[in-house]
């Protein structure tokens, strides 16, 4: 895998007061941080689980990750995507030689067809997150952050099912126990926030849409949220304007195209700011396979951003 460029940007150190360093996944084969995790998860399997196929659901970036590297490993995948997927994503899923199954209206349905997918073929399931081999990858991007920059006191990280975040935290605070790892979902799609706060394990959302497709989870994983709870340190929410706001805001002063998912981080540290403690502060920019088609709704929703800060009570009635 590559080892991710951390750029700085003096607006951004102006803006916030802080020292921001943002690890740019979107640079990352595949366009997302995805790739670490399958890649390490298919070097563990046997040849039997490799022959058997590899199977798994994606709302785009998993998807192209185990994608490549199934193909690297000679094996068959076979991913189940949710309508609604990026097109981007899904030619770009196809691309890697993977066959791609549409269906659902979000990603637990596609989820649920893939299970039901194992049991008919056989195939050996890759988790996109509730999977330690999965977390494991992820989180070598603790490990290169702190590689590079061992002052950082804090990294603010977006959070789907909780595969990354979890993998990051454990790493990260294992070099630097110190170390604070804060969450972000999109107001839309809270169900990691909902089961921190609220210590439920069976948090199921009704829906979750939001441009942020990457990190629109109704359920948290059983593994994940247990990590989370242990490791993470607090997690916020962001409206869509924010995000949209952050996705402008990247494209204009850091010229890196963004989608949704890989802008949250940055979005809450704008509209957190005065909330959060830090001087220097990691932000992981987790993925760029952005459909472009939409760029023009972004660019109109970003203009709604007021950087008005969603609290936990507003968000636990969402």
């Amino acid at each position: 895998m590559h080892k991710t460029p951390v750029i700085t940007s003096q607006t951004t150190n102006e803006k916030t007061g802080k020292n921001v360093y943002m690890k740019l996944e979107n640079h990352q084969k595949t366009g997302a941080f995805k790739y670490r995790g399958a890649s390490y998860k298919l070097s563990k399997l046997s040849a039997e689980e490799l022959a058997a196929g590899v199977v798994t659901a994606s709302a785009g970036n998993h998807a192209q990750g185990v994608a490549l590297a199934a193909k690297s490993k000679g094996a068959k995948a076979t991913i189940f995507m949710p309508e609604g997927t990026p097109s981007a994503k899904v030619e770009a899923t196809k691309g890697y030689g993977a066959d791609v199954k549409i269906v659902g209206q979000s990603f637990q349905e596609a989820f649920t067809a893939s299970l039901e997918h194992k049991k008919l073929t056989g195939a050996t399931y890759v988790h996109p997150f509730d999977d330690y081999d999965i977390m494991a990858g992820q989180g070598s991007i603790g490990i290169e952050m702190l590689e590079e920059i061992p002052h950082l006191d804090t990294i603010i990280v977006p959070i789907g099912g909780g595969g990354l975040i979890s993998g990051i935290a454990v790493a990260a605070k294992m070099i630097k126990p110190s170390i604070k790892v804060i969450g972000v979902q999109a107001a839309n799609a809270p169900s990691m926030f909902k089961s921190y706060y609220s210590k439920d394990d069976h948090v199921i959302l009704d829906s979750c849409s939001t441009i942020a497709e990457g990190i629109a989870v109704k359920q948290p994983g059983q593994l994940t949220q247990q990590v989370v709870r242990d490791y993470v340190d607090e997690i916020y929410c962001v409206s869509e304007s924010q995000i949209a706001y952050a996705m402008v805001y990247l494209l204009e002063r850091t010229k890196s195209l963004v989608e949704g998912a890989g802008a949250t981080a940055l979005a809450a540290l704008l509209a957190f700011n005065d909330k959060i403690d830090s001087e220097h502060t990691g932000v992981i920019v987790s993925g760029g396979n952005l459909d472009l088609g939409r760029m023009s709704e972004i660019q109109e929703l970003s203009l709604k951003s007021n950087h008005q800060t969603l609290t936990r009570e507003k968000i636990t009635v969402l």
